[in-house]
């Protein structure tokens, strides 16, 4: 006699990460962008099963949803569902590939993927803010590519063809960047 596999839902709320790891995000603000300040305390919870925290910033009064800034801010999709998009969208899949591996409109993709490039691009920002801030780096303006040191084609033969692969191998054996 074949079982019946049913899925139970769990009744544990998910992981909360603590107030340590956020900041106030208004500008005016005394304690803006500082973590583990203190100033931070749970006013409210909200969503589906009261799962999202509303936040409020003793310092300025400010209150805001720990989703504020994130992927995750004004979308209904589950985590694992953003999760997997951003995953699939990572490993090279088209937006009409990932919407249909996770069951999404293609629309919602584009829009996840429009607000991951932003995020990136800002981290990517930041941390050569930071890079040069510390201390500076001689010849940060200038990358060399790994190319340039190794051989990513033979040769190309004074007979072979001519095609535009050949003569960017022939440039890279050479050292012209």
């Amino acid at each position: 006699m074949a079982e019946e596999h049913t899925e139970q839902k769990s009744s544990q709320p998910p992981a909360e990460f603590p107030l340590s790891f956020f900041a106030c995000p208004n500008q005016n603000c005394p304690d803006f962008n500082r973590f583990n300040a203190g100033n931070l305390s749970i006013a409210e919870r909200m969503g589906k099963d009261k799962a999202i925290r509303r936040l409020y910033c003793k310092s300025c009064g400010t209150r805001f949803s720990e989703r504020q800034g994130s992927l995750m801010e004004y979308t209904k999709l589950p985590e694992s569902t953003v999760v997997r998009i951003i995953k699939c969208l990572g490993y090279g899949c088209s937006i009409e590939a990932t919407a249909d591996i996770c069951e999404v409109d293609p629309r919602t993709v584009e829009h996840l993927l429009e607000k991951a490039g932003k995020r990136a691009e800002d981290f990517h920002r930041l941390q050569l803010e930071r890079l040069q801030s510390d201390k500076p780096v001689p010849g940060l303006e200038a990358v060399q590519l790994d190319e340039l040191h190794g051989r990513v084609a033979k040769e190309p033969s004074k007979k072979g063809p001519n095609t535009i692969l050949a003569r960017v191998a022939s440039w890279v054996a050479r050292g012209f960047t």
